[in-house]
């Protein structure tokens, strides 16, 4: 199956040469394809969310960027040379799930080193500040929660001034005013010019953060735009209401143009790929909805929809 991916159309930031660029990139581990002839490119300022299913690739992508794998066929070039000189440049920082960190070592002690080690290092009273990492510092690393190791790990991958920081599942673990003061920091550093490429699992955290969003499947590029944009691929949109009386679900599934039905109690939430034509047939078979709402799709919903969509066409080509 060929899917054609969105063209992003977003900020406007689009200036000079890219990044990141991916061009015609493949990479299989046996039998399995897991990057299939990605073109992508990446570009100063941007704020990019990489979404997908488990096994989309999302993992490999990164990978391959990082120079932590080799492509099959194509090229990967960041900043214009490999993804190894790139970093060797202190032009990269990563954050990533996979590696442990030293655990006999205060924290302040491990952010140093990554400090000493950056050819473009900030004070590491600024990096430790940033990652709100000042009231531990001189804590081990492996009394550390999950969400301070977190912390940790962005610490690290933001010693210096990278023009480029990758970050795979960062919030994980993180709490609700860790999130916000994360994104915060991150929000500042692409102002500054920098891009900014994180894959993660929270939807609705791309939602509100991500000024572009990329959605892979099957290694293969499946969308690529603006939040708004993704949404819109989708096309179905979201009608909630309340029935009084007998809720009829046999004939709420004949209702046209639905795309999927839920019947909670009395709360019918349904999706639908023509709102107006499906409020008028609801009226038509009688029934009175109340408290009615129609809204687009989020971005969690528009996901679901573009993959059951790419799953039906893969279905039907067979």
């Amino acid at each position: 199956m060929t899917t054609t991916a969105t063209a992003f159309t977003g900020n406007g930031r689009r200036t000079g040469a890219p990044v990141v660029s991916f061009e015609n990139v493949s990479k299989s581990y046996g039998a399995v394809r897991a990057v299939a002839d990605l073109d992508l490119a990446l570009f100063p300022g941007e704020t990019v969310a990489l979404l997908g299913p488990n096994g989309a690739g999302k993992s490999s992508t990164l990978d391959l960027l990082l120079g932590l794998r080799t492509p099959d066929a194509g090229r990967v070039e960041v900043f214009g040379t490999t993804p190894q000189e790139a970093i060797a440049r202190g032009r990269v920082g990563a954050m990533l799930q996979s590696g442990g960190l030293m655990g006999e070592v205060k924290v302040r002690e491990l952010v140093k080193l990554a400090c000493d080690l950056h050819p473009r290092a900030f004070p590491v009273d600024q990096v430790l500040a940033a990652a709100d990492l000042t009231g531990i510092a001189d804590r081990k690393v492996d009394k550390l929660s999950g969400g301070q190791a977190q912390r940790v790990r962005f610490a690290l991958a933001t010693a210096g001034a990278n023009d480029l920081i990758v970050l795979d599942e960062p919030t994980t673990g993180m709490d609700v005013t860790a999130r916000q003061a994360f994104w915060g920091v991150m929000r500042e550093q692409a102002r500054q010019g920098r891009a900014i490429l994180f894959a993660t699992h929270y939807l609705e955290e791309a939602d509100a953060v991500a000024d572009r969003v990329i959605v892979l499947r099957g290694g293969r590029l499946l969308a690529d735009g603006s939040a708004a944009e993704i949404k819109a691929k989708a096309g179905a949109r979201r009608i909630v209401f309340d029935l009084e009386g007998p809720v009829g679900e046999a004939a709420l599934r004949e209702l046209p143009f639905l795309s999927s039905l839920e019947i909670s109690g009395r709360t019918v939430r349904i999706q639908s790929h023509d709102a107006d034509a499906t409020v008028h047939a609801l009226y038509g078979l009688g029934f009175y909805p109340r408290n009615l709402e129609v809204a687009g799709l989020g971005l969690e919903q528009a996901f679901i929809a573009l993959n059951d969509a790419a799953t039906a066409e893969e279905a039907a080509s067979l």
